[in-house]
């Protein structure tokens, strides 16, 4: 065969698409920016006049990342539902109240100005927070220009003060009100025909302290607690002016922005602008059997369910995405975990909180983790990423994982010794992102040790220091002999901690008291008697010496190029169970990728049957077939594909070739003229049609 031929070259292209064939494409935020003078003009309305005053700079910058029409409107959906007071109403009071401030900007701050009301610095303060609580006029007087003091009580959560006021006044009587600033314009600006030093603060508030004493103080600091002296502007003024100024990016927390743009490729419209927020934990396990697991849990913000039969249904579906420093999906995969409550259970849910977790075994390397959690009865989706790192055991040498703190360790029976999310050996921890415990709980605190040298063993010790406000508070020493090699946990009863935050640093020391690794978390005993645990939710998987793992660590080990070391394990998984269709298909691609073509065909052979679920076995077996020569079995396996899947490119390229090679022109053109009118831009498929064409001529 012509190495040069579109059967060869549409085999390595097909081995290519299976081999991706599970990976999700996720964007990777900040590529690609639209201008703003490219926008469609109602996007620019929208960014430049309807939310320029309350779009935090990562919204914005979000909004200039999206590609078309459709995603902006799904982003403005997304951007007022995280405003909304009272979520799942027909009323957004948030939304309707800012445009109703934008109106009465444009009604009544337009009057002396040539711009919109909603553009003058009495626009923007009005949009922002809203009417004042009261407001005291200087209009119309000889002595002073005009002016206006606007007073609003405090908004703490913004860190305003508990009462302010924003002055705005005519500079020079003339033009529109502008928003005064006791720094930069000082006491002297807001008086007519002021004669004497601008620079001397002193003499012009005297003489505005003659005319109205309130004016006097306003024109040193808006913060009336503060009490500005006669000689001093208020520095803490032009704080408080920034900060109101500096709202919208305390408004709301925008990570559902950065969530829709990595994550709008992947999920669906209906999930979009349905972002909640979430709290999460991962931590890396190191199994009895040597494998690495990430146990991970995520608690959504708020829990939505279908009320049906006296019962609510919820259905989570996960999503994670594991890729390496050059950007390689090394592990992607899909669970779901469907969930049905009595009405009196889903109450108590909906009260405490849902925690859905998990565990995936991972091979070593330095990753990028995304997961992406949908419930898919709400159609609203939460999301997280962490950077992980799993140590090679064969070069990582002594260590100590990160502390894991937990609200219960409960023993468990130690067979059957199944994979589950935070269970250590024979104890299960129970935890929950945040680190928050009640004074009537004990924190049980894990942690692993790798390669510790057997000399540290027999004469070291580990320390738990607790310190509270710097101090120490609690300190525990156990010598390192009467703990377990690997998985150590202690429980501390936190009955006598007064609720306050709290550091705990663990160090293992060697015989000279020298710490020889060491590592830290913090946590918060809180003032409440009883802090509700939500429901827990987990997956459990068989135990570690189980042939899925030596599946899936095969094929990540794959995908991080050590082919071997895949293959190995891959072989494992199918001697283990040769009836298992992916464990066949996962390692008959290896095999082709080694050009062992006949046994990667017997191996799938026994599967072309039940191909429905796995229809790239049936590639595989045209591909193995066609290598062999054995061209007519071949164009049956790709025919029965393309009847399964539908119209492949690389497909017809391949049956096109096995009819070439056998010598049948005329099927050989149908297949090509077929893949042509898909992608007409194929010169080499040109090329051998010509030669078909010129052969029935001569």
């Amino acid at each position: 065969m012509n190495p040069r031929s579109p059967g060869r070259t549409c085999i390595i292209s097909l081995l290519v698409l299976i081999a991706l064939a599970t990976a999700v494409p996720v964007r990777t935020p900040g590529q690609t920016r639209t201008a703003l003078k490219d926008l469609p003009q109602r996007f620019r309305d929208w960014l430049e006049k309807d939310v320029v005053y309350i779009i935090s700079t990562r919204e914005h910058d979000v909004f200039l990342q999206l590609e078309n029409d459709r995603e902006r409107d799904i982003f403005i959906d997304a951007f007022w539902k995280q405003r909304d007071p009272t979520a799942g109403t027909p009323v957004n009071e948030t939304k309707e109240e800012h445009y109703k401030r934008i109106a009465y900007a444009d009604e009544y701050f337009s009057r002396d100005t040539s711009r919109p009301g909603w553009m003058t610095d009495r626009g923007r303060i009005h949009i922002i927070l809203g009417p004042p609580l009261d407001t005291s006029r200087f209009e119309g007087e000889s002595y002073v220009n005009p002016t206006l003091i606007w007073s609003y009580a405090g908004r703490p959560e913004y860190g305003l003060p508990s009462h302010f006021d924003l002055v705005f006044f005519r500079r020079n009587g003339i033009g529109e009100y502008v928003l005064y600033s006791p720094a930069q314009d000082g006491p002297a600006s807001l008086l007519v025909n002021f004669r004497g030093d601008p620079t001397n603060r002193s003499e012009a508030y005297a003489q505005l302290r003659k005319f109205n004493a309130r004016l006097a103080e306003v024109s040193l600091s808006l913060i009336p607690e503060e009490g500005g002296t006669s000689g001093h502007s208020s520095l803490a003024s032009e704080t408080l002016i920034g900060r109101v100024y500096s709202i919208p990016e305390k408004a709301v927390d925008t990570k559902y922005a950065a969530a829709m743009l990595k994550f709008k490729d992947v999920i669906e419209v209906d999930y979009t602008a349905n972002y909640i927020d979430s709290d999460s934990l991962v931590l890396v396990i190191r199994d009895d059997s040597g494998l690495f697991f990430v146990h991970y849990a995520v608690q959504p913000a708020k829990l939505s369910a279908l009320a049906h039969d006296g019962k609510a249904s919820v259905n989570f579906a996960l999503n994670g995405i594991l890729s390496d420093g050059e950007g390689r999906v090394i592990f992607q995969y899909d669970k779901t975990f469907p969930l049905d409550f009595s009405a009196g259970q889903i109450q108590d849910v909906q009260k405490t909180g849902i925690l859905v977790e998990d565990a995936i075994p991972l091979v070593a390397g330095k990753y990028a983790f995304s997961l992406l959690l949908k419930n898919t009865i709400s159609k609203e989706f939460a999301s997280f990423e962490k950077q992980i790192v799993i140590p090679d055991p064969g070069t990582a040498g002594f260590g100590m994982s990160p502390l894991l703190l937990g609200y219960r360790a409960k023993p468990v029976p130690p067979v059957p010794r199944q994979v589950k999310p935070f269970r250590i050996g024979d104890v299960q921890i129970s935890c929950q992102p945040g680190r928050t415990f009640a004074p009537r709980e004990s924190m049980a605190v894990f942690f692993q040790v790798y390669g510790m040298p057997e000399g540290l063993r027999e004469t070291g010790r580990v320390d738990y220091v607790i310190e509270r406000q710097g101090q120490e508070f609690l300190r525990n020493e156990i010598p390192l002999k009467d703990l377990p090699t690997m998985n150590i946990i202690r429980e501390f009863p936190l009955q006598t901690f007064p609720p306050d935050y709290y550091g705990l640093r663990v160090t293992l020391r060697d015989a000279q008291n020298r710490a020889t690794v060491s590592t830290y978390a913090d946590f918060e005993v809180s003032p409440l008697a009883e802090i509700p645990r939500p429901w827990t939710v987990a997956k459990v998987m068989p135990p570690a010496d189980n042939a899925m793992y030596a599946y899936l660590v095969g094929g990540q080990l794959v995908k991080a190029g050590d082919l071997d070391g895949g293959e190995e394990l891959l072989a494992r998984a199918f001697q283990a169970n040769p009836n298992m269709l992916d464990y066949a298909v996962a390692y008959a691609e290896q095999l082709v990728q080694k050009k062992e073509y006949a046994r990667a065909k017997d191996i799938l052979g026994p599967f072309s049957g039940a191909s429905d679920k796995r229809p790239e076995a049936l590639t595989l077996l045209g591909a193995c077939c066609q290598s062999l020569g054995q061209y007519r079995e071949a164009v049956v396996f790709y025919k029965e594909y393309l009847s399964r899947v539908g119209t492949n490119l690389n497909v017809l390229n391949s049956i096109g070739q096995c009819y070439y090679d056998l010598g049948d022109h005329e099927n050989a053109r149908i297949a090509w003229e077929k893949s042509l009118a898909i992608d007409p831009h194929q010169d080499r498929v040109r090329e051998l049609l010509d030669q078909i064409k010129k052969r029935r001529t001569a």
